[in-house]
């Protein structure tokens, strides 16, 4: 049936850990994605969209709330506080764009991973609840959460978490008020290898893999990752992984189109961070290295937005857009007033999704952290500080856009430093909260423990990560997420 709902349905389909590079529609040759090619031939797809954070929790804090991770607290991937007495509402008193949705008359609903702590209880504004009990798991066996009790699910989750998103769908095709749905796939996040479907693991058994090359390793690599050494049978499980879910996702785009309801719902596809298989000599994301990294193979990520009838179709947008403009650009798509929206940094980037110029885009500068690790970014320069010693790099982007080259050190590039290094400076004053400033936090990459800043029991509220007498880091005290 059609809709006559004045706002939008709303759905957000997101991954875990897919590069900006790991489709079809990006230019990639031998991953198999038709159907993300298909929701971007029919819509518009962002080429320079940055996460806010280089790692899972703190990147889907910053997109529920419009706030960066030195605002919402959370700065690390969530180790503990997902389930049992010691749970964590890790967002607690913030207020999230599903809260506001919720509060217009939207029905919302959640199937797949929310990984932002307290996972047995539906957060404010969900009223649909099936999720992860934690973050990542092998995809046969994956632990979930169905009517508030935990259980093992034995099938291939990233079809079971579609077949609950279709059920909810089907559900309020039957209502008269719009709903909201996020989609939330452990896709692609490891494991790679004996967990996919064998029908999408010999799509790639002869594949070259020119797309996902490996380079010499990278000095800051983590040793001992959690995906061994087998890089091939890896890249065959990541890109299996992918396209398994591109087929979940033509489920959901034909369930919609049979219903009669493509014409009222806008539908968003992103993924949490980058990632990298091979890239710079690593795999992984901003804790696939000690330092952590911020390499645009880390920080940008897939963005395609469509919505048939008010969206450009078959556009590729080159605006420089981050997460922290997701929630005021879903709520301006929605006609929903924000009042909190005067301390968020994020600004609606409705304008471009309709075709129309935005003058100010063009002189955007994209801010990114992941503990004591920022940076700031222009269409030409990147600068990545690291608190409180370095290093610190600096790259131009436009005679090396693979970050190769560090100019950081080099006298001829020093004024250029000393500017980014203020705008970076001036930026996190202005909307960092103190007693959440990542940059005084002892984040490693291994996993947040508890709320930042409280120093709650005297117990340190992130993992540490074990670092040799020369530096080299060694083992992690738990898997990276």
């Amino acid at each position: 049936m059609e809709q006559s709902t004045v706002r939008p349905n709303i759905v957000v389909l997101l991954a875990d850990d897919q590069g900006a590079w790991a489709m079809g529609c990006a230019g990639n040759r031998e991953i198999r994605t038709p159907n993300l090619d298909r929701l971007a031939a029919n819509g518009m797809r962002f080429e320079n969209f940055f996460c806010t954070s280089p790692v899972c929790s703190p990147a889907r804090a910053s997109l529920v709330t419009g706030r960066i991770p030195s605002q919402h607290g959370v700065h690390d991937w969530i180790r503990e506080g997902n389930i049992g007495e010691q749970a964590v509402r890790y967002l607690e008193g913030q207020t999230t764009y599903v809260e506001l949705l919720a509060q217009q008359g939207y029905v919302c609903g959640l199937s797949g991973k929310w990984h932002l702590g307290d996972t047995m209880v539906p957060q404010e504004g969900f009223t649909h609840w099936f999720a992860h009990q934690t973050g990542g798991s092998p995809y046969y066996n994956a632990p979930m959460i169905r009517d508030g009790v935990p259980y093992t699910e034995p099938r291939y989750v990233t079809d079971v978490i579609t077949d609950d998103a279709l059920a909810f769908i089907e559900q309020r095709s039957k209502g008269d008020q719009p709903f909201y749905l996020s989609v939330h796939y452990t896709a692609p996040h490891s494991p790679w290898i004996n967990n996919h479907p064998q029908e999408f693991l010999d799509m790639y058994e002869d594949c070259s893999f020119e797309s996902s090359k490996q380079e010499p390793p990278h000095p800051w690599s983590i040793p001992n990752p959690p995906w061994g050494s087998d890089y091939r049978a890896n890249l065959i499980g990541y890109y299996a992984a992918v396209s398994a879910m591109d087929a979940q996702i033509g489920r959901i785009l034909d369930k919609l189109e049979e219903l009669g309801m493509s014409r009222n719902t806008l539908i968003c596809f992103m993924s949490d961070n980058g990632f990298s298989c091979g890239q710079h000599g690593f795999w992984g994301k901003g804790n696939g290295t000690f330092p952590l990294n911020m390499y645009d193979s880390s920080v940008k990520v897939p963005a395609i937005f469509s919505h048939p009838g008010r969206i450009q179709q078959g556009e590729v947008n080159g605006a420089m857009v981050s997460g922290y403009d997701f929630m005021p650009t879903l709520l301006d798509y929605a006609g929903i007033d924000n009042p909190g929206s005067g301390r968020l940094p994020g600004k609606s980037f409705l304008q471009l999704l309709e075709g129309l110029e935005m003058e100010e885009r063009e002189h955007v500068v994209i801010y990114d952290e992941y503990g004591p690790v920022r940076m700031v970014r222009s269409k030409a320069w990147k600068y990545i500080h690291r608190y409180p010693y370095g290093p610190h790099e600096l790259y131009d982007l436009v005679n090396d856009p693979g970050e190769r080259c560090n100019l950081a050190m080099d006298p001829l590039y020093g004024d250029r430093l000393t500017v980014m290094k203020a705008q970076l400076d001036g930026w996190f004053v202005r909307y960092a909260e103190p007693g959440l400033d990542g940059a005084r936090e002892a984040v490693s990459g291994a996993g947040q423990l508890g709320l930042a800043g409280t120093g709650a029991q005297g117990k340190p509220a992130f993992a540490p990560l074990h670092v040799s007498v020369s530096g080299q880091a060694m083992q992690r005290e738990g898997k990276p997420e």
